[in-house]
């Protein structure tokens, strides 16, 4: 399917890696021309080097990045843990990059694709966000919290011409998930590579792959979605669907 995304330019925070960097690809794939931005990207003229979760950093992106047709708020992790153990300063620090990170990155970009009446913004989130997990609870609260961020502004963003949506990965074959399995294997099996053996249990007995969030990035923010504002797609094998 031809999405008509060739020509538009696009911005696509955190991708150097896992599911940033695959919405980069397919978005070039498809004939955008496509930004990145990270704390440590591959050098390049379309490649910025910024910390999101800096006062000023968001400005400053924005008038590097110029006039956008795409937005892919994807900069962000935050560490697990539950209310105990997660004290203060590492609660206010995961959130100045991810929750203040998307919403004055959006801020700044939005005020420009109004101007121009045109414009697509895509969240990427968090299943945690919906499947509530004590655990993880500065996660799980602030992708809530972004849910209704993007609801609340997509649910408005028409009368300006723009939409804006959200996704919500569950587990997902990134570096991170592998390194954190790889871990669980040693300690379980005594040897690391074995870690493929502990996706038994997750839908579809794998995890996602970054590649099916990209393409539902791509989707969303084409005109093939041009009536979708307001919602999130959950993509999680339908985990946060499951009671138990």
């Amino acid at each position: 399917m031809d999405l008509n995304l060739k020509g538009k330019r696009a911005l696509v925070t955190g991708g150097s890696k896992g599911i940033g960097r695959a919405c980069a690809e397919v978005l070039a794939q498809e004939g955008c021309t496509v930004l990145v931005t990270a704390r440590h990207p591959q050098p390049g003229p379309n490649a910025k080097a910024i910390d999101l979760s800096q006062r000023g950093a968001a400005e400053a992106l924005a008038a590097w990045a110029g006039d956008l047709d795409i937005l892919v708020n994807n900069a962000g992790a935050i560490p697990g843990g539950d209310l105990l153990k997660v004290d203060e300063e590492t609660w206010r620090r995961a959130w100045d990059l991810k929750v203040f990170g998307y919403l004055n990155l959006t801020r700044q970009v939005y005020a420009r694709m109004k101007a121009r009446k045109s414009g697509v913004i895509v969240n990427i989130l968090g299943n945690a966000g919906e499947k509530l997990d004590a655990s993880y609870i500065a996660g799980s609260t602030a992708n809530a919290g972004l849910m209704a961020f993007t609801r609340t502004l997509g649910g408005a963003s028409h009368a300006d011409g723009i939409r804006v949506v959200g996704i919500n990965p569950g587990p997902v074959a990134t570096d991170r998930l592998k390194s954190l399995f790889r871990q669980r294997a040693e300690a379980k099996f005594g040897d690391p590579e074995r870690y493929p053996e502990l996706y038994v249990g997750m839908s579809f007995g794998r995890p996602g792959t970054p590649e099916e969030i990209a393409w539902m990035a791509a989707f969303l923010a084409s005109e093939r979605s041009a009536y979708t504002s307001g919602c999130i797609v959950t993509i999680d094998g339908g985990l946060a669907a499951r009671s138990t």
